[in-house]
Formats: C-alpha cells, structure tokens, sequence
C-alpha cells in the first residue's frame, strides 16, 4: 500500500528513506500538464487553484494505484 510520503526518487541510508513523495512528483507533472493549456490567468488566485487541482489529480493517481 502506499501512501502520501512514499518517495518517488528514495535516497536509502541507515534505515531510513528520504526524497521527494511520490505524491508531490505526480502533483508536479499534473500541473505541468495544465500549465500547458492554459491560455490565459483568470485573476491573482489561479495559482493556488492551480496546486489544489493538481495534488486532488496526485491523489487520484495514488488511488489508482492501489486498485
């Protein structure tokens, strides 16, 4: 099972595992995705609607996962 702090990329020394979440990765290509469509920004809040989209997407992509 894996959840929202599963590294994507893990760095392994002494029993512990560190790196970017699996969860931010998928976040940061959803929203690179949506970057790329966007023709124009409606108002001064389209950035932060823009990170909410993209981590509900990362956790859809993480749900998947486990199906």
């Amino acid at each position: 099972m894996t959840d929202k702090k599963t590294p994507a990329f893990p760095i392994h020394w002494e029993n512990h595992a560190e790196g970017m979440t699996l969860r931010d990765y998928f976040a940061a290509k959803a929203m690179q995705s949506n970057l790329t469509v966007i023709r124009e920004f409606p108002d001064e809040h389209w950035r932060m609607g823009l990170a909410l989209d993209a981590y509900d997407m990362a956790d859809a992509m993480m749900k998947a996962r486990e199906a």
